[in-house]
């Protein structure tokens, strides 16, 4: 509390025994330090009526107002004391903030940066004009990785390889099914069980198992054609664009004039 401060009750007791002292300025300014921003306003709008020219006090009077949330009243003295010292640092900084809380934040960065060539060495200064400077003027994107950078389509593929395989093709195919005799399944390899012939016996464990074998083998080429996977569709339809688009790719290099 300023009342239990020694330093505030002394000046108070200067001010009080001389209002036109000009302690009024440091007892306006303690006051502002310890809080007390509607004291130190009072006190330093009865001394100024002495002593107008007393910038110091000005800008005492605006930091407080600025506390208080009155920012068109610390504007109007603030102002009056750029005009008379445009080079007045706490001015400076004040009304700086004074743009700031009203957001007009290319205003309040002039000023900012006005005030640091000031005071010469502030790191919250610094801290305060780059923050700002991001605000007003954000940093571009980082560009991006060489990794990521997109490639033409042509240079991801060996197109001569694919028109090769396609077998030089200029004309598209929609029809992907698979001929019929690539459907038909190959005939299957000799089986050792051809060879033996045994009697049929069903009393006969041998001629049991000879007979179930046979029969395994003959089934082979049903099973293996009914566990062919389906053809998807979208497979399909993917597959019908590759080629058309691989296919106008072979035409229009067959239409290349030769050099």
């Amino acid at each position: 509390m300023s009342s239990d401060n020694p330093r505030i009750l002394e000046l108070r007791r200067r001010v009080q025994a001389d209002p036109a002292s000009i302690a009024f300025a440091q007892l306006a300014e303690e006051c502002r330090r310890s809080g007390s921003n509607d004291e130190a306003v009072g006190i330093a709008r009865a001394g100024l009526t002495y002593h107008p020219d007393y910038l110091s006090a000005r800008v005492t009077l605006g930091r407080a107002l600025i506390e208080l949330g009155r920012l068109d009243e610390a504007n109007v003295e603030l102002d009056i004391v750029l005009k008379s010292a445009p080079d007045n640092l706490p001015a400076n900084r004040a009304m700086a903030e004074i743009y700031q809380q009203r957001g007009q934040m290319k205003e309040a960065l002039e000023l900012y940066k006005r005030a640091l060539q000031l005071a010469k060495y502030d790191p919250d200064l610094e801290q305060t004009v780059e923050r700002i400077e991001n605000v007003v003027s954000p940093p571009p994107p980082p560009a991006p990785k060489a990794d990521t950078i997109s490639a033409p389509i042509e240079d991801l593929f060996d197109f001569d390889t694919l028109i090769a395989q396609l077998g030089g093709r200029t004309q598209p195919s929609l029809d992907l099914k698979p001929d019929p005799p690539a459907m038909a399944a190959a005939p299957p390899a000799p089986s050792v069980i051809d060879a033996v012939e045994l009697k049929e016996d069903d009393a006969d464990p041998f001629s049991l198992l000879e007979r179930q074998l046979r029969e395994t083998e003959e089934q082979r080429p049903i099973e293996a054609l009914s566990v062919l996977p389906p053809v998807d569709e979208q497979e399909q339809r993917v597959l019908a664009e590759l080629e058309d688009w691989l296919s106008a790719i072979v035409t229009d290099r067959d239409n290349q004039p030769s050099a």
